[in-house]
């Protein structure tokens, strides 16, 4: 395989050993202008954080590339282009020695040392990242951050909208030429892709533009303004967003439509990552990048299979007391939940809503016995909006910084037939998991730190799913621990069930791109088809989750047995929580630190 010189040159400024070094800045008015340039390089990363003021920031909402609202990057030129601005950050990180810097600057330098030179490993495996999927692909990524992220607060916002829009078809064109440029180099997405891919187009394209959701949305947006922009500049906005959407990006949408049908006669239904050019490399690298950790597809797989058998045993425990005793595990779940659903009529949903709201609140206050940091905004129970809620799962909202909005808790309740769709037995533990003690704690205490330099509070270097997603589902556990479920044995099972869900996602997800799994294998395995074809777009995300909950766990153990009865697992979680997203063998350095301090207090600084 050729040696990319972005990753050699990325290695020599990380050894950082004999160089000769030239007087350097500070390191925190370094990182500071480092991460200014990085956000700078992402138009809709700097929106999302609105990272920068005035005419700095206003001129970064009017742009748009093919990175991601999170930092990520489409096609080989961005990735090159990021990759290239990494390996200059890692030559500046080389200019400052440990000795130099204090433990808190220790710590973000590897945070910051870690995302970079990610960032140059990636590089090497853009090609293997399908622009157009149905899961992330760029044709998604566009709407959903123009019609969600991109801010209307005023009629400067909705000019920059309109000029964002503007841009939309370029970047499709640009996302065609590098999806044109992978397949013929060997890197074409699955068939099955490729027709949800189609269906997507079809619907986006059908209908007439200002019904379009670029100028529908807009409209529905520019009304929540209220006077601020007078009805007849709102018809004048709304008319000008549907004529750019008939003239250039319905236009635009339909060539990737036709390359994708182009395509389709080529793909085949062969599923995982081992079928690509360099596939069993891209995996691994994938699964470093996810799980923030050196763990093979092999040893994940085993680590999937043993959580499996250790938690199937622990729900057959409590089915057979509940008086389930034929059928398997999710046959007999099914059965509990029908039991348990509320009828449809009256609608329960409100009642549904409040009765989760409840519990959130009731575990604000139980949180109380294991942490003692913990976030100043409230966070609340909505129902998710009618416009998404058939397509969404419970998920987090973070509260406005300045204090406006609530974390919020969204609770998707659609209504798919004679009965509601609803979390069933999960409903506690899904609550513990995107509210309390889960991503409302981890994200709004790391929003509102004092301690934390800002592209830290912002998560600029990095959204590690296996710290975030690895918390929640601690959190989830930390309630089973401390007696959440107590009296309620349908509560426990949910609990259970959900881990025994991100545990089969270790296995599926490594049967599939190592194993050489099919999709019907992992369907068979008692995934949905919707669910497997995630995993297959999107290499290792799912092993994310339990592998960052059991190296959590691991560090707590470890702490535990250093400290003995010095061990404070309220200290434990201000040091997990106090620091951020970051990955999880620089936590495990903080951790040592902490316990090298005698586990009081912040680690030493």
């Amino acid at each position: 395989m050729k040696i990319n010189p972005l990753v050699l040159l990325a290695v020599i400024f990380s050894l950082g050993t004999g160089l000769a070094r030239a007087a350097a800045p500070a390191f925190d008015q370094w990182a500071d202008e480092f991460a200014a340039r990085w956000v700078k390089q992402n138009p809709q990363f700097a929106t999302r954080t609105q990272y920068f003021s005035g005419a700095e920031q206003d001129a970064l909402d009017r742009q748009l590339t093919l990175g991601g609202g999170f930092g990520q990057a489409f096609g080989v030129k961005a990735a090159q282009e990021r990759a290239a601005l990494a390996c200059e950050g890692l030559q500046g990180l080389a200019g400052f020695s440990d000795a130099s810097l204090t433990p808190a600057q220790r710590t973000s330098a590897a945070v910051i040392k870690w995302t970079l030179e990610d960032a140059v490993r990636a590089a090497e495996f853009a090609r293997q990242n399908f622009i157009f999927n149905q899961f992330s692909g760029l044709h998604l990524g566009l709407v959903n951050f123009l019609t969600t992220t991109h801010p209307i607060r005023n009629a400067r916002d909705i000019e920059n909208y309109l000029a964002r829009l503007a841009l939309v078809a370029p970047r499709i064109d640009d996302g065609i030429a590098e999806a044109k440029a992978a397949a013929e180099e060997g890197y074409l997405p699955p068939k099955f892709v490729l027709q949800r891919v189609l269906e997507q187009l079809d619907g986006f394209t059908a209908l007439k533009p200002e019904e379009n959701v670029f100028a529908s949305s807009l409209s529905k947006r520019i009304a929540a303004l209220g006077t601020a922009v007078t009805a007849e500049q709102r018809a004048q906005f709304v008319a000008a967003a549907a004529k750019e959407v008939g003239a250039n990006i319905i236009p635009a949408y339909r060539r990737v439509r036709d390359l994708v049908a182009a395509q389709l006669p080529r793909a085949t239904d062969e599923a995982g990552a081992w079928r690509l050019p360099h596939g069993a490399e891209y995996y691994a690298n994938n699964l470093e990048t996810l799980t923030t950790t050196k763990l093979t597809p092999d040893e994940i797989h085993a680590i999937g299979l043993r959580e499996v058998e250790r938690v199937s045993a622990e729900m057959e425990t409590i089915l057979q007391q509940l008086g389930y005793k034929d059928g398997t595990i999710q046959e007999r779940i099914e059965q509990l939940n029908a039991k348990l659903n509320p009828p449809a009529e009256p609608d329960p949903r409100m009642e549904l809503v409040a009765k989760v709201d409840a519990l959130v609140q009731d575990a604000q206050k139980r949180s109380a016995a294991c942490f003692d940091l913990r976030p100043k905004a409230p966070v609340t129970v909505k129902r998710e909006p009618a416009f998404s809620e058939k397509s969404a799962a419970a998920h987090y909202s973070a509260p406005a910084p300045d204090g406006t909005l609530p974390g919020i808790y969204w609770l998707p309740l659609a209504d798919l037939g004679p009965r509601v769709t609803w979390l069933g037995v999960g409903l506690k533990s899904t609550a513990y998991h995107e509210a309390v003690p889960g991503h409302h704690f981890q994200i709004t205490i790391q929003q509102e730190s004092t301690d934390l330099p800002r592209y830290r509070k912002l998560g600029v270097f990095g959204f590690n799913s296996a710290y975030v997603e690895g918390w929640a589902l601690y959190a989830e556990r930390l309630a089973a621990e401390n007696g959440w479920y107590d009296g309620d044995l349908p509560g426990k099972l949910g609990f259970l069930n959900l881990q025994l869900f991100r545990a089969r996602r270790l296995v599926a997800d490594t049967g599939l791109h190592h194993l050489k799994w099919t999709r019907q294998q992992v369907i068979d395995y008692g995934f949905t088809a919707q669910e497997t074809e995630r995993y297959i777009v999107w290499p290792g995300q799912a092993c994310s989750y339990m592998i960052g909950q059991l190296r959590i766990l691991e560090l707590r153990e470890k702490a535990q047995t250093a400290l003995g009865p010095k061990f404070s697992i309220k200290e434990f979680h201000n040091l997990v929580l106090r620091g951020g997203s970051m990955p999880l063998e620089v936590l495990a350095q903080e951790v040592d630190r902490w316990i090298a301090a005698g586990g009081v207090g912040k680690p030493v600084r």
